[in-house]
């Protein structure tokens, strides 16, 4: 999304991985994790390549990725969920490790925390915001955008394929459809952490503060005895406000109103 593209193919990718993970790691949970990793690199860079060479939007692009790997899930576990029965491994992702956290919490915050080194302060992250405000300038600077293109779009599959993995592994079962719905929370997420739906802006330490205001909010709204329907009103509602509050159009009239002087007073 900072790089101007919406990876809609996340969401399969994470329950095509976790069915991966689970039937490929039950003696060797490592090597599980490490094929779903591989193949959300693979499913990433052939998404990457398919928009670049057929000059195609990404979103367009990943929408059929989105349902691809939601039917290669399916395929894979005959329509069923996987149980998992390496007991000792789930037991240990989610036991707390450091206070309050776990494994899978300390991953994350990892991954948080070197992203924003990278956004922040290399010429990779430079050039990822400039492709995100503007394809072909960035293009005239001399930025190589169809490699950062590609590679961006393979971590995308990779990380997405790790979610999916260590969460089906903590979870002890993987199902198809299990895990689809993560798309609207993520990326309402990564809105409310500042992230610009038109791309170049956004920073990864923002969409950490986006994920645990989110967290938070349903938090307190499963405590009050919220149902779910309403709860997705009231997220529906915030992420549609600050949507309309990050448009140019609201953002161009709000600089105005604060741009104006009031006009001098005539002498008498």
């Amino acid at each position: 999304m900072i790089g101007g593209a919406f990876d809609l193919s996340v969401a399969g990718m994470f329950g095509m991985a976790g069915c991966i993970a689970v039937m490929t790691g039950g003696e060797y949970p490592l090597m599980g994790v490490l094929l779903a990793m591989l193949v959300g690199v693979a499913g990433g860079v052939i998404q990457a390549l398919i928009s670049l060479k057929l000059r195609l939007e990404p979103t367009a692009v990943t929408l059929g990725g989105l349902l691809l790997f939601i039917g290669i899930a399916y395929v894979l576990t005959s329509g069923r969920s996987v149980p998992y029965t390496n007991m000792d491994v789930a037991l240990w992702i989610n036991a707390p490790t450091v206070g309050l956290f776990s494994i899978r919490s300390l991953v994350t915050a990892v991954i948080f925390a070197l992203m924003a080194g990278v956004i922040g302060m290399t010429r990779l992250g430079r050039d990822l915001i400039a492709i995100g405000s503007d394809r072909r300038a960035a293009t005239m600077a001399g930025v190589n955008v169809p490699a950062l293109t590609v590679g961006v779009f393979a971590f995308s599959g990779a990380m997405a394929a790790l979610s999916g993995a260590l969460l089906s592994y903590s979870l002890a079962t993987a199902s198809p459809s299990g895990l689809s719905d993560v798309l609207v929370p993520s990326t309402a997420a990564a809105i409310l952490g500042g992230v610009s739906l038109s791309g170049g802006m956004g920073r990864p330490m923002g969409i950490a503060a986006g994920v645990l205001t989110l967290a938070f909010l349903r938090g307190g709204l499963n405590g009050l005895g919220v149902t779910p329907a309403a709860q997705d009103i009231v997220t529906g509602s915030i992420l549609m406000a600050v949507a309309i509050a990050d448009g140019t159009a609201t953002r161009r009239r709000i600089a105005d109103l604060f741009a104006r002087k009031p006009a001098p007073r005539r002498a008498a």
